[in-house]
């Protein structure tokens, strides 16, 4: 069979998304010709390895850029803004994990189970969804194919590490302080996060939503092109290390049953369905770690509307939230010869 090779660089190569990026690659086997790793200057001559060889870490350049294919992007907004449109004109194809391009019009913002069509349309920039968002909207859209969407409300309860390592070693140190009865202010979270929630995520906008919220709403609406959609968010910090949980009511345009939305959304490649209750089957967070789906459980009927559904959705956020859906955006891609710049084609025996 053949496929085409892809050179490939990982802007924040050094950080938890990269290195689950870089996990993901190769899991996937995707067909890598030439890795460039890139991070800031702390992270310069680092060595990383990939495929049982290592890399050296060099810091972001025009000349990096050079004669590569696909960039994955996740080392922050600011960085993001600076070297995109410096690695698009070299000609490669950017998939951003950062809000920097999000909402721009001219930028598709892709879930590939969700609207993968939009990635015909790209100019060389691909958005990758808020982590929350990711994983709601993979429940929501075959639900609205099938008896369309009245109203959203989603309450997110979301893991240290989508805020970053610092995050994820403040809570563990946070947690031994406690237990030990000493002292450890917050220096990532506003609030003490051991032990505790956080309603707060992101800066707190004029509404009085938080920026993180008004993500879910606004990226939600796009991706599903429903511009309109009544939809609101309640964004919660909770402290586990990773996978994001939400709590969803769903007002349907058309009444489904719980039964026929199990079937519906078990349909979906992306979905596995863990909702026997009586049981103890439902998804919580230890068990979506490390995995690729996104786990849905404890659906049932809005006992206060008649087009309502109630349902309790858990994905890894590292994954299906940024890594695991920029490399199948690039994969398809790849598939769907999208690429600017190709890479020539490798004969590869086997069946």
């Amino acid at each position: 069979m053949s496929r085409t090779q892809v050179n490939v660089a990982i802007l924040g190569a050094t950080g938890r998304v990269g290195q689950e990026l870089l996990k993901v690659l190769e899991q996937r086997d995707f067909p890598v010709a030439k890795l460039t790793l890139l991070a800031s200057a702390r992270s310069k001559d680092a060595s990383v390895t990939f495929k049982d060889k290592s890399y050296q870490v060099q810091e972001p350049s025009e000349a990096a850029f050079k004669d590569v294919d696909i960039v994955l992007s996740s080392a922050g907004e600011a960085i993001s803004m600076q070297w995109v449109p410096i690695a698009v004109a070299q000609g490669a194809v950017v998939i951003d994990n950062t809000n920097a391009y999000r909402m721009d019009p001219e930028v598709p913002l892709v879930v590939p189970e969700v609207n993968a069509h939009a990635l015909h349309q790209h100019k060389g920039i691909i958005a990758n969804p808020n982590c929350s968002t990711a994983q709601l909207v993979v429940v929501l859209k075959p639900l609205h194919d099938a008896a369309g969407l009245k109203r959203v409300i989603v309450s997110t309860y979301q893991s240290v590490s989508g805020a970053g390592k610092e995050a994820m070693d403040e809570l563990e140190l946070q947690t031994r302080a406690v237990l030990n009865n000493e002292e450890y202010k917050p220096q990532v979270f506003q609030r003490q996060i051991a032990f505790n929630l956080i309603p707060h995520i992101d800066k707190f906008l004029d509404n009085g939503y938080t920026k993180e919220e008004m993500k879910v709403v606004n990226e939600s609406r796009k991706m599903l092109e429903i511009p309109d959609l009544p939809i609101t968010c309640t964004a919660v910090r909770v402290p586990v290390v990773i996978s994001h949980s939400e709590s969803l009511t769903i007002d349907l345009q058309r009444p489904l049953s719980p039964a026929q939305a199990r079937e519906i959304l078990a349909d979906s490649p992306a979905i596995e369905i863990c909702d026997k209750p009586e049981d103890s089957c439902y998804p919580t967070p230890v068990d979506a770690a490390g995995e690729d789906p996104v786990f849905v459980g404890r659906i049932r009927r809005d006992t206060s509307s008649d087009t309502g559904l109630n349902m309790w959705v858990v994905a890894d956020n590292l994954r299906i939230g940024a890594a695991l859906n920029a490399v199948r955006i690039a994969e398809y891609l790849t598939s769907h010869d999208l690429l600017k710049r190709k890479t020539a084609t490798a004969q590869q025996e086997g069946s």
